[in-house]
């Protein structure tokens, strides 16, 4: 397990946190003080997508699959993270990329997301397992024009490259809720994710919008690892849960999910991760939340 700093501090017999009982408060391995938010750090220039609501209709949207991959921004002269950091990849792939930005999933496969992770967060890339990496771009940031037109033209544009591994991610109409859900059916059937919803006619905007939605059988979302809450019982001695801070500055321990090697070599503080859950509290946590992944390499 991680040693995160501990000791006794003024927060520990503060009022619990938001999300958590006294009790788990006290059981806290808190690295950041348990009542101030932590500040976020500022994200690379993408657009982000919120929860699509149920029962809402897709007209006016294109759909797409939502792709099991690591988030990946080109420049025009440098593949980055979204997180902004530099992504190392091999001389090859990068000068294969056309000179305008793009925004897209490197992408190995459905279910392959582990490896994929493994192969793109090498500082020195392992240019055969980079053979089998896609690049499938959604968007063309900063681009104004609306999204059906930034797709049009991203079509050409990878077409003109000629990149085997490069290409656009497919869109649709779909007729109706009934039918966005039978979508849905068929996309998790087949081994994806979900889906992508994007507005035809909305503006590149960065940051989180309402003209782009993820629709999932459960929604996620993601926090930052501020802190441990020790294991008991058959877990003593690793981490029992994370605590999470969620973009709104809540906070809560998430246990649920995590296999026995992340409670012994847990993600560390200052990571980002995925988590699943079926609704919210009415102060708006989550509920039965589970541990999904430790997002894109930073």
């Amino acid at each position: 397990m991680r040693t995160p700093t501990q000791g006794h501090t003024q927060a520990d017999d503060a009022a619990p946190g938001q999300g958590l009982t006294r009790r788990q408060a006290l059981g806290v391995l808190v690295i950041s003080p348990w009542l101030a938010p932590v500040a976020l750090a500022d994200e690379a220039p993408v657009q982000l997508a919120t929860t699509w609501p149920p029962g809402r209709s897709p007209q006016g949207f294109l759909v797409s699959e939502k792709f099991d991959g690591v988030r990946a921004v080109w420049d025009g002269q440098v593949l980055r993270f979204r997180s902004g950091r530099v992504l190392t990849a091999p001389a090859w792939f990068a000068s294969a990329l056309p000179s305008n930005p793009l925004d897209g999933e490197l992408w190995m496969g459905r279910g392959q997301f582990d490896r994929l992770s493994g192969v793109v967060r090498k500082a020195v890339p392992d240019d055969e397992a980079w053979r089998a990496v896609k690049y499938l771009v959604f968007d063309v940031p900063g681009h104004a024009a609306p999204f059906a037109e930034r797709v049009r033209e991203l079509q050409d544009t990878l077409d003109a490259a000629g990149v085997p591994w490069l290409s656009p991610v497919a869109q649709a109409a779909v007729d109706g809720a009934q039918a966005l859900q039978a979508r849905l059916r068929q996309t998790v059937a087949q081994g994806g994710e979900g889906l992508v919803l994007h507005r035809a006619d909305a503006l590149w905007r960065s940051g989180r919008t309402d003209a782009l939605y993820k629709l999932k059988p459960e929604p996620d979302e993601e926090g930052l690892v501020v802190g441990y809450q020790a294991g008991k019982g058959r877990l003593q001695g690793m981490t029992g849960a994370l605590l999470l801070q969620m973009p709104t500055g809540q906070r809560f321990a998430l246990g649920s999910g995590l296999s026995d090697a992340l409670r012994r070599v847990p993600p560390p503080v200052g990571a980002w991760v995925t988590y699943r859950y079926r609704d919210r509290t009415p102060s708006g946590l989550p509920r039965f939340a589970s541990f999904l992944r430790v997002r894109d390499p930073e």
